[in-house]
């Protein structure tokens, strides 16, 4: 009787800081789970070893910045049955993005000697600006459940469970008190997708959005209560706005209404 073939799992890597691969590799127990029914046909942060393609799963990490990572972006697309956007810089154009609000030309003239070398877009861009996108998991770093629960879905042919609630529902299970209520601390947890288990408000510290704008989230309400409610000037909301997710859509329309 012929061997049913294992699904082909590939974990690619543009420009980041390789965080959430690291979030693959800290599964441990679960990861050699999944290595017992899937094939690892590329994964460069764990093993050398290349398979070809097709695949029936790529996990993409980083954002797009070169030309060259948007032609590889391309080839990896029609190499893979799924693909799935992981962490903020795949989604959302990472930390990186900070430059897009900037002429990235004038950087170059700072940093580099030879300027003329460097060949870069524009922008930092999420995967799904250059290729369609089955699923985006976000988070900087990702959360080890929602990964693991994302491979077994796709494993098994379903949609992934992971739900779309906002930071601050997080904290009400785990029985936090209100970090902005209390201590009048800044906290974008209303406005950010779950997936951390409020982590920083459960050390009295505000959210600071690293997986990113939950859906319909109501960020020109939060920046209202910041400034009447806490005093926060427009250029905290900015900062507040443009970090981890800086070219996600609502937090970059938000932060660009406050600016000066």
């Amino acid at each position: 009787m012929k061997a049913r073939r294992k699904p082909k799992l590939a974990v690619w890597k543009f420009a980041s800081c390789d965080g959430c691969q690291l979030t693959l590799l800290d599964c441990e127990d679960e990861l050699l789970a999944v290595a017992d029914v899937v094939e690892i046909a590329n994964f460069p942060e764990a093993s050398r070893e290349v398979a070809r393609g097709p695949y029936d799963l790529s996990l993409v990490e980083g954002s797009i910045t070169t030309p060259h990572d948007a032609e590889r972006i391309r080839t990896i697309r029609k190499q893979s049955k799924f693909l799935v956007s992981i962490g903020a810089c795949a989604t959302a154009g990472g930390i990186q993005a900070l430059r897009n609000f900037r002429n990235v030309r004038e950087f170059l003239s700072i940093v580099y000697a030879r300027p003329d070398y460097i060949d870069t877009l524009p922008h930092s861009t999420p995967i799904a600006d250059h290729v369609f996108v089955d699923f985006e998991l976000r988070g900087c770093p990702i959360s080890k459940v929602q990964l693991v629960e994302l491979i077994s879905a796709f494993l098994g042919n379903r949609k992934p469970n992971i739900s779309s609630h906002s930071v601050c529902v997080e904290c009400k299970l785990r029985g936090n008190t209100c970090v902005m209520i209390a201590n009048k601390v800044p906290c974008l947890g209303p406005v950010t997708h779950a997936g951390c288990d409020a982590l920083c408000p459960s050390y009295n510290r505000g959210c600071f959005g690293c997986f990113g704008p939950k859906e319909t989230p109501n960020t020109s309400s939060l920046s209202h209560q910041w400034s009447n409610g806490l005093s926060a000037s427009d250029r905290d909301i900015v900062h507040a706005y443009r970090t981890f997710n800086a070219y996600a859509e609502a937090f970059k329309k938000e932060a660009t209404t406050h600016e000066p």
